[in-house]
């Protein structure tokens, strides 16, 4: 077999589809106007920008004006900490989140915990997912804010998010809901008002749009400060000249995703269980880490051997994979050491994340390559 080119790291980053950047170069070229302006140029603009908050709100199962468009899914998930703490920090100081969270959710939240504010960090269970009795217990009366992502961009684990809104409402809680949707929108069927969620986070460029371009969903009525200050663009609330060309082809990245969704779905899922099937087959030594969940990520780990050597060994092929989130820089896994998995399965841990293009040829040739990297790496340590 010739070498290929697989990439394997879409829980990373994805190649961004040709009608977004269609739509991406025919703003630049042609609806260039500021959204803000009056004049012609400036309404073409608008409309361009009207009609893109209507596809994310389409795909999101929100009304357009709960759609607030950002630079990507930190931004979104800092604004979500950040704003919800200074709208309630009068009723309460307390936050419950996760060991899972992204960077983007535990990064403000340790900093405001660094200036008093009190956080329960709930543990997943073994299949890397927060149990539903763990937020239950953690409610407090001074609980304003909770924070549990849907899918893990490590393992793949789906969070039961409707059920902790559930958990949330039968205790009468007054706490914000806010959930990093990242790696679930468009990729497993939603909508924010089945689960439940105040404050939902998006990207673009995990589904094949550009970099810089997110949004926040915010549930009307939920009580919301500005994000920026100035001219007052999205609603007030996050001013700022829109990145237009950037909005513009994130909605159509959605757009065509939530049309997919079903098919690309299905492709995955077959794509999983034949990478899953063949691997454990060849190598039966194998930990499969997320057992279910998105069929858009797989974490397994061949115990004995470092990530570092076997992704090294695949990239020489080709091959393009993860040991853990693209933001840890290559660092050990916090997400799998919450799981309490034994070292020997942390270090040994790869992260395979497949999308819309991916092919069967990609998973053979996947599968080929690291058992082939495996098997040689055994011999040679006797």
């Amino acid at each position: 077999m010739n070498l290929m080119n697989v990439y394997f790291d879409n829980a990373a980053t994805t190649k961004v589809r040709d009608e977004a950047i269609d739509a991406m170069i025919r703003v630049m070229r042609e609806d260039y106007g500021n959204p803000s302006s009056t004049h012609y140029s400036g309404r073409f603009a608008a409309a361009v920008l009207s009609g893109a908050r209507g596809k994310v709100a389409a795909a999101l199962g929100a009304a357009p004006d709960e759609v607030y468009f950002t630079s990507g899914g930190t931004e979104s998930d800092n604004w979500a900490i950040f704003g919800s703490a200074d709208s309630s920090s009068r009723r309460g100081k307390h936050i419950v989140t996760s060991l899972i969270e992204h960077d983007a959710v535990l990064s403000p939240v340790k900093k405001l915990e660094n200036t008093g504010w009190d956080v329960t960090y709930l543990p997943p269970d073994r299949s890397g997912r927060i149990p539903v009795d763990a937020l239950n217990d953690a409610l407090r009366d001074d609980t304003v804010l909770v924070s549990l992502m849907l899918v893990n961009n490590e393992t793949g684990a789906v969070n039961p998010v409707d059920e902790y809104a559930s958990v949330i409402k039968r205790r009468k809680s007054g706490a914000v809901l806010h959930t990093d949707a990242v790696q679930g929108f468009c990729k497993i069927p939603f909508t924010v008002d089945k689960l439940g969620a105040d404050l939902v986070s998006v990207s673009a460029h995990k589904i094949h749009g550009p970099k810089g371009a997110g949004a926040l969903y915010i549930r009307r009525g939920i009580k919301f400060p500005p994000m920026l200050y100035g001219g007052g663009q999205e609603g007030g609330k996050r001013s700022g000249t829109e990145a237009l060309p950037a909005i513009a082809g994130f909605a159509e990245a959605v757009k065509l995703a939530h049309q997919e969704l079903s098919a690309t779905l299905d492709t995955a899922s077959t794509l999983r269980e034949y990478i899953i099937d063949s691997v454990l087959d060849e190598l039966p030594e194998t930990v499969l880490i997320s057992d279910g969940g998105s069929p858009y990520i797989i974490s397994l780990s061949v115990p004995g051997f470092k990530s570092e050597v076997l992704m090294n060994s695949l990239e020489s092929e080709g091959v393009c994979v993860a040991k853990s989130a693209a933001c840890k820089k290559g660092a050990r896994s916090r997400v799998l050491e919450a799981m309490e998995l034994s070292g020997d399965v942390v270090d040994g841990a790869l992260r395979v994340s497949l999308s819309r293009y991916n092919t069967s040829d990609d998973a053979e040739y996947f599968v080929k390559n690291l058992v082939k990297a495996s098997k040689r790496l055994m011999k040679a340590r006797g």
